[in-house]
């Protein structure tokens, strides 16, 4: 088993399997395959995200030292859910970069997640609705433009009338808590699509309500809610 501390985890993005180095057509044809040569591409393919998920955990542990225990697991579960990915999406391939190039984004992104949630394990995620009135009161900074704490004085009736109870939640974990979009859908047993979706419709809904009093916005209203 290979722990944090070994030299030869560390590899650079992308590094090319032995047997089909950087022959995307290969790749593409075994993996398509049957037999022995889909198995054995199957298995350098699942090597090559390993590395590539212990080279994203390793880098995470210089800030979150607590997470060395968790190291092999999250690394192996990374690469595992990356290869079902990339199976998964082995038709969307362009060849527009080196095969492994691509392949290797999807243990990046597999092992962020997986960071993410970790970092949320065992924690409450707070789903009140009224999260939002934390927005309201206090006394604008020296520079704070009164313009502005106009607009944040206005969000919480806005948001009270304008915005649905889901969406609040929602709109609370995610822009205000500062919950990952993935680890919110994992708790509410929902997509990251269906929250997004919900997202956009808050912001929508929150955009029209504030312009209706008068405010003219530029930005994304429900993006930064602190």
């Amino acid at each position: 088993m290979v722990s944090p501390g070994d030299s030869t985890d560390v590899v650079s993005p992308a590094a090319p399997a032995a047997a089909f180095v950087d022959d995307a057509d290969a790749w593409l044809m075994a993996l398509r395959g049957e037999g022995a040569e889909r198995e054995r591409a199957l298995a350098e393919l699942h090597e090559l995200l390993l590395r590539a998920a212990r080279f994203t955990v390793r880098r995470a542990l210089e800030q979150r030292t607590h997470l060395r225990e968790a190291f092999d697991d999250l690394a192996q579960q990374s690469a595992d859910d990356a290869l079902v990915a990339v199976l998964a999406k082995l038709d969307t391939f362009r060849g527009e970069s080196r095969f492994t190039t691509w392949a290797y984004k999807f243990a990046v992104l597999e092992a962020s997640v997986a960071l993410r949630r970790h970092a949320w394990q065992g924690r409450e995620i707070p789903l009140e609705d009224d999260g939002w009135r934390s927005l309201h009161g206090g006394d604008p900074s020296p520079g704070e433009r009164a313009e502005s704490r106009e607009l944040l004085d206005a969000l919480p009736a806005a948001i009270e009338q304008a915005l649905t109870s889901h969406q609040r939640r929602v709109l609370v974990a995610v822009a205000l808590e500062d919950v990952p979009i993935d680890v919110l859908a994992e708790r509410l047993g929902t997509t990251r699509g269906a929250l997004y979706k919900t997202l956009h419709d808050a912001r929508r809904r929150l955009r029209a309500a504030l312009e209706a009093r008068g405010f003219e916005l530029d930005g994304d209203v429900g993006r930064a809610g602190r």
